[in-house]
């Protein structure tokens, strides 16, 4: 049992990142079926290379080229797999007017003018965001909010159907259970526990307005969710986990 858990979370790391798996771990669509419930699990070794990665440059540079190379070292280790998403994404319900048109902007892989502005304002919004904190402070943030934006889309597994009959989230679209639900949002809350918790709720608030808001969209403009909108929810929901904690309530 232990042995195909691991088999399911390495299936997981293979699929969301360039990190390498040991070799006994074979391509198996139904490994990937089972494997959404580590995708906080995913989140949380992106954001502790990240936090890696600050904490050792911020003691060389500015404070700006820290968290610019964090950021960096999580595109570079994710292959921008889900920044793509939230690129095509904003392109598709941008440029599409129904659901067969926006399925198909979203196939393309061109990026459009909506998409790449998008993508610019998101990572600059993020940078911008996790400037403002001081900066003993970013490490644990970062771990949190790559590992609670990843519990974000995992929820759509739940509540949204899978729309294309093939595509680059096919061998995730099993709808996720209660049970693996539970088991990725108490992966996702452990980190959460390093900050102050007036701080990490708000965040947890925005991200889950953020959640449910793209969620209706999608439901309501193509009835359900394709791989490019789980990127794009994770995406968005790490930008408001960053913001919510930003809110001041004095």
């Amino acid at each position: 049992m232990f042995r195909r858990e691991l088999e399911y979370f390495f299936a997981a790391l293979r699929f969301f990142t360039r990190l390498p798996v040991p070799a006994w771990v074979g391509h198996s669509s139904q490994a990937l079926d089972r494997a959404s419930r580590y995708f906080p699990a995913v989140g949380l070794i992106v954001g502790a290379i990240s936090a890696v990665v600050f904490t050792l440059t911020s003691l060389i540079w500015p404070m700006t080229l820290a968290v610019l190379a964090a950021m960096v070292s999580s595109l570079y280790w994710t292959g921008a797999f889900h920044e793509d998403g939230w690129t095509d994404m904003v392109d598709g319900f941008g440029g599409g007017w129904e659901k067969a048109k926006i399925l198909a902007i979203m196939k393309d892989s061109r990026i459009g003018s909506f998409g790449a502005i998008a993508l610019i304002m998101l990572l600059l919004t993020k940078f911008c965001a996790l400037l403002e904190f001081e900066r003993q402070e970013i490490p644990r943030i970062l771990i949190a909010g790559h590992t609670i934006s990843r519990f974000a889309a995992a929820t759509l597994l739940r509540a949204l159907a899978y729309v294309r009959d093939e595509g680059k989230a096919k061998p995730l679209a099993t709808r996720i259970g209660w049970g693996e639900l539970c088991f990725a949002g108490v992966t996702a809350l452990l980190p959460l526990l390093l900050l102050p918790p007036q701080d990490a709720l708000a965040g947890c608030l925005l991200a889950a307005l953020a959640t449910v808001w793209l969620a209706r969209m999608f439901q309501r403009q193509i009835g359900g969710y394709t791989g490019d909108c789980l990127g794009a929810t994770q995406q968005l929901a790490e930008a408001a986990f960053y913001l919510g904690m930003l809110c001041s309530f004095s």
